[in-house]
């Protein structure tokens, strides 16, 4: 089965069929002239003949030949390498497995403590979010919290010894292998702790706290939600949310995707009914065009009024160049019908979907791009993100990583609420997003090799 997916950069995936009944597309699985045989060579068979038959640009394939390669992950980066050179394709085709696959679209499994970390202008690695339940959030880490030294069993060493010895991240903070402990020390609120943890499978919980409602003096309240990413709990996740903050008259948001790099399309579509079902009922929200073989795929998805669905009149996204994919496929949805706005940075640019492939008897899965995507007004194409379309406007905000999500304390969520207090970006020393973009791609976590992870910032 191939499954429909918007995701950012190496993340792709979906459970079986969840993807398809997104787009009601089902194509074909692999053409019957692949082998059956499992092996490297039968894989690059498979990426070439599926490649030539549904990639959005199957007539810019590089000309390259399969034996100067020894994988077919290698071999498929070299097909796709034109279309890499101007963002169009900078990894987001590529093989996996299906059980990997559909774990991190399902509810994004895996093994770890449950946070992610990221890096300062000042080289400062920090806590950028803590998981709710997981081993990081019991042991005491919180957003914001500075990692000083990693004991990875031969006492405390600190990450800027771990980046002379150029150790990766596996060897700081172990592999995905359940009850590894590792000790930490960290400054959080200027005191020096030391706590362990030890790495067990987790679901990312897909809203970052319970949805919130700001009050503000003299004007009716702000809702706030924060989605981590468009896996299929988060379904479930955001009509709850929406239904307790149903009835309550408010039409200004703040939705914040500041680490949101994407997810399945009907996830997508879900959020889309509930945030403009009410205001855009009918209304085109997006459409998904293929290359000239696969015409008859194309489809336009329109949005839905749901029990539960929003009024809004004003959304603040928080967004950052790990924003991509079905998060910037909401935005751009939404855009026509709701005056946007957005908070941060600019979004990673990513304008193209997935579908899934599955090479026939065997646990190969090829996410390959496969269809491009446009608001209801044909709007798309934002390869370089969102803000560089000139459509839209960003408040430039920095994100300090620390504060708590949907708080003052957090800058982000801060600077949305004077935009929509305002009706103007506020003043600060954020910088801009091409800034921005060039820090972050800039920066590394110890090992180069290592960045980024598929979940966006990195994740333990």
């Amino acid at each position: 089965m191939a499954l429909l997916t918007l995701s950012a950069c190496g993340g792709g995936g979906g459970g079986a069929g969840s993807d398809g009944e997104s787009g009601s597309n089902n194509p074909e699985t692999v053409p019957p002239t692949v082998t059956q045989s499992c092996g490297v060579e039968s894989q690059k068979d498979f990426v070439l003949s599926v490649a030539r038959d549904w990639y959005l640009w199957y007539d810019e394939l590089a000309s390259v030949s399969q034996s100067e390669f020894a994988s077919a992950g290698e071999y498929l980066n070299a097909l796709t390498a034109p279309l890499a050179e101007d963002f169009r394709d900078p990894g987001f085709s590529y093989l996996t497995t299906v059980a990997e696959d559909e774990a991190n679209f399902s509810s994004g499994a895996f093994v770890g403590f449950g946070f992610r970390f990221a890096i300062n202008d000042a080289g400062q690695y920090l806590v950028s979010d803590a998981f709710e339940g997981a081993p990081a959030a019991e042991a005491g880490f919180v957003r914001g919290a500075e990692f000083l030294a990693v004991d990875a069993g031969d006492g405390f060493v600190t990450l800027r010894e771990f980046e002379d010895q150029g150790a990766g991240l596996d060897d700081i903070f172990g592999g995905s292998v359940a009850g590894l402990e590792r000790s930490f020390r960290l400054r959080i609120d200027g005191s020096i702790v030391e706590v362990t943890a030890a790495k067990r499978e987790l679901d990312v919980p897909p809203l970052a706290t319970a949805p919130r409602i700001l009050e503000r003096p003299g004007l009716p309240p702000v809702a706030y939600l924060h989605l981590r990413s468009f896996t299929l709990s988060a379904e479930p996740a955001l009509d709850e949310a929406f239904t307790a903050i149903s009835n309550q008259g408010i039409t200004d948001f703040i939705v914040d995707l500041r680490y949101n790099s994407g997810g399945l399309v009907n996830v997508a579509a879900r959020f889309m009914d509930l945030l403009g079902g009410e205001i855009a009922n009918g209304e085109i929200a997006f459409s998904i065009s293929h290359n000239d073989k696969r015409t008859a795929e194309n489809e336009s998805f329109a949005f839905n009024a749901r029990p539960p669905s929003a009024a809004p009149l004003r959304i603040a996204f928080i967004t950052s160049e790990t924003t991509a994919s079905a998060s910037e496929l909401l935005i751009n949805s939404l855009e026509p019908y709701v005056e946007v706005v957005l908070i941060g940075s600019d979004t990673s640019g990513k304008a193209v979907g997935q579908y899934a492939f599955d090479q026939r008897g065997c646990d190969t899965r090829l996410r390959l791009v496969s269809f491009e995507s446009v608001n209801g007004e044909g709007f798309g194409g934002f390869y370089t993100g969102l803000v560089d379309t000139g459509r839209f406007t960003l408040c430039a905000v920095e994100d300090p990583f620390t504060g708590a999500f949907g708080t003052t304390e957090d800058a982000l969520t801060e600077g949305a609420l004077a935009w929509l207090n305002e009706g103007s970006c506020p003043a600060s020393v954020g910088i801009s997003s091409a800034g921005r973009r060039t820090l972050r791609r800039g920066s590394s976590p110890i090992g180069a090799e290592d960045r980024p992870d598929r979940r966006s910032t990195w994740l333990q």
